[in-house]
């Protein structure tokens, strides 16, 4: 058998001790979970930017209030439809906002006011919360990854000086291949931290930018409601 063969990195992997594969596992498996959801966040945020974009345009277009209303609720009871995450905040705070106008007396119209606010504030805390959800996970993978694989480079380069100990004469050729093993724990690790990393600072960044819309479609909105109420 040749060296080149015996360096291969199925070759390499195969011959690892257990604790060294199973570290190779674990990361493997980090890896493709955290490439799911780079690949699901990236649809979902980019859904979200869409879906906010063309809410924003029908808001700010001058139509009726109580229409949009209507049709973000049909929207939303159709099996087959979808609705933004800036739409549903617009509902919850024209539904409460509904709710309470049948009172004609203009003491309660703050109360009204506070009531769409609040409503607003809980469903803009629902988006966020599954905007971000995962990027914990990737935030983990991204920390973590090189570390767990460093823990099995040092093991198999333990391993490798350990086996020297019941050998003649130590060349380099009998601790290479027991290092490159080694080394390959370091390379699965730094290919399962850096695609999670650079994910996590882009939407992070994606995030917060959307989330500013929000915030500020929630002061807009209740200015306007507080128009209505006087």
């Amino acid at each position: 058998m040749t060296v080149t063969q015996d360096l291969s990195f199925v070759h390499l992997i195969a011959n690892a001790s257990v604790l060294v594969q199973l570290v190779m596992a674990l990361l493997v498996g980090v890896s493709v979970m955290s490439w799911t959801y780079i690949f699901r966040k990236m649809f979902a945020i980019k859904n979200a930017r869409t879906q906010t974009e063309e809410f924003e345009r029908a808001f700010w277009s001058g139509g009726d209030l109580n229409a949009l209303y209507q049709d973000a609720t049909s929207n939303r009871r159709k099996s087959s439809g979808s609705t933004g995450a800036l739409e549903r905040i617009f509902e919850a705070g024209m539904s409460e906002f509904n709710k309470s106008r049948a009172s004609h007396d203009p003491s309660q119209a703050s109360v009204r006011l506070d009531g769409a606010r609040r409503a607003m504030r809980a469903a803009y805390q629902r988006e966020m919360d599954g905007l971000e959800s995962h990027l914990a996970f990737l935030a983990s993978v991204g920390s973590v990854s090189p570390y767990v694989g460093l823990f099995g480079t040092v093991w198999g380069i333990m391993n490798s000086f350990r086996g020297l100990a019941n050998v003649q004469q130590a060349t380099l050729a009998a601790v290479a291949p027991g290092i490159a093993e080694a080394l390959i724990a370091t390379a699965i690790g730094l290919f399962a931290a850096i695609p999670a990393v650079v994910a996590y600072n882009r939407y992070s960044h994606d995030i917060d930018r959307l989330a500013m819309r929000f915030e500020s479609f929630v002061e807009e909105f209740s200015n306007i409601l507080q128009r209505q109420t006087r």
